[in-house]
């Protein structure tokens, strides 16, 4: 799933192409993809100018000339790309825009949304609150914000990092990556952590991240940037989508465990944890790497 460094990618790739165009027509090829159901978002778009692009979360929201937004959500296998309209369509393009540009150019453009599992989808949002629901954005949050919100739950950190309620735009591969930089076990619960580890993972989660940010994410199945480029943050990835290989630090294994439905890596030396800290419905056998699905 496209994460913050991804969505920001495509966002800074789509923005000096989008800023300023046109709305001429918008096709879908499934109606399922649009909320709130029944939303006739081809009448509401057509002849509108795109006077913004922005992310929040995990979102990518386009700001029309008229007050109204709508946003983009990726899903786990989504992908929205710039094409010229002679381009030909891959199965699961479900929604295409066609855009007239103020300036000349060599073909036609078309925005083009593509998702072939459709856990992704467009939302209208009208001039609603792009972010009703959503904690802060991680690049900003101070350590004092970070640790108040943590207080609240006694989930291990890895759960509650990945609830957008907390902070908004982390997934499965960035948290897993802040919690080893910051020595942080992922099973620990967040109301434990004390003030230097809230500290140290807030560091982590942002040094994580403007590291991915300067690689242009990571590309381990699905993910493209707007013009259909791979990201190369996951050369440097130190504990996802390694277990069993030697940690970089200390050489000990890289371990995978199943929590939350979602695969987690880390390492035991460098993340180590008391097992009488771990909450006792987590500690049970670990499954095999066939019983989580991809994060």
């Amino acid at each position: 799933m496209p994460e913050l460094p991804e969505v920001q990618t495509i966002v800074s790739t789509l923005r000096p192409r989008l800023l300023g165009a046109r709305i001429v027509a918008v096709t879908l090829s499934r109606l399922d993809i649009i909320q709130p159901r029944h939303t006739d978002l081809p009448a509401l778009l057509a002849g509108r100018l795109v006077v913004d692009i922005m992310r929040r979360g995990k979102r990518i929201i386009v700001c029309l000339d008229d007050g109204n937004r709508f946003y983009i959500h990726l899903g786990m296998t989504g992908r929205l790309t710039m094409n010229d309209r002679s381009d030909a369509k891959p199965l699961h393009t479900h929604m295409v825009i066609d855009l007239e540009h103020p300036y000349p150019l060599p073909a036609p453009l078309q925005l083009r949304f593509f998702d072939p599992r459709r856990f992704g989808g467009v939302w209208w949002l009208g001039a609603g609150d792009f972010a009703q629901g959503m904690g802060p954005e991680p690049l900003s949050v101070t350590p004092a914000q970070l640790a108040k919100l943590l207080s609240r739950t006694t989930r291990a950190i890895k759960n509650a990092l990945l609830d957008q309620s907390v902070v908004a735009g982390l997934g499965n591969i960035y948290v897993d990556e802040s919690l080893f930089a910051a020595g942080v076990h992922p099973l620990t619960p967040a109301n434990q952590l004390s003030m230097d580890q809230v500290s140290r993972l807030n560091r982590a989660i942002k040094s994580t991240l403007r590291k991915a940010l300067r690689h242009r994410g990571s590309t381990l199945r699905d993910y493209r940037d707007a013009d259909g480029n791979s990201g190369g943050f996951q050369k440097l990835h130190r504990v996802y989508d390694r277990a069993g290989k030697a940690c970089s630090s200390c050489k000990t294994k890289i371990e995978r465990i199943v929590l939350g439905g979602r695969s987690t890596h880390f390492c035991s030396t460098c993340q180590c944890l008391d097992a009488q800290s771990i909450p006792r419905a987590t500690r049970r056998k670990k499954p095999s790497a066939s019983t989580s699905r991809p994060g």
